[in-house]
């Protein structure tokens, strides 16, 4: 069973969002990281880049398959996590943790009502 933690809000294209303040931590979820298997590449969200909420910015590459990295909400990349550069690996290793992909900041923090909660996810993956 894939770890689902309560305190963050999720998307549909499994990305979860951690809020700090008025900036989100983007990563993708415990389940995507186990789908992917294991991530040998990431391309990483391009700092100052404006984004459209569920628009593509980031990539990750497994040995299976590539999957883009959506961002939940429209706003600005203020930071690529470049430790995955080296070690993309820590994805798979700490998902909410470590293994974050940007940093957002959101045009319209009060966006973040419209993800799914822990609840919606579990129900959306299954488990």
């Amino acid at each position: 069973m894939s770890e689902v933690p309560s305190n963050l809000h999720y998307t549909e294209s499994h990305e979860w969002v951690r809020v700090e303040g008025d900036v989100l931590f983007v990563g993708i979820t415990d389940f995507a990281q186990d789908a992917l298997t294991e991530v040998v590449w990431v391309d990483l969200a391009e700092v100052g880049a404006s984004v459209q909420a569920m628009g593509p910015c980031a990539s990750v590459e497994s040995v299976k398959s590539v999957s883009e990295v959506n961002s939940p909400l429209e706003g600005e990349v203020l930071e690529s996590n470049s430790a995955l550069e080296d070690n993309p690996e820590i994805i798979n290793e700490d998902p909410y943790g470590d293994g974050w992909i940007f940093r957002l900041q959101p045009t319209d923090i009060s966006d973040i009502e419209g993800l799914l909660d822990a609840a919606a996810y579990i129900a959306l993956i299954g488990e």
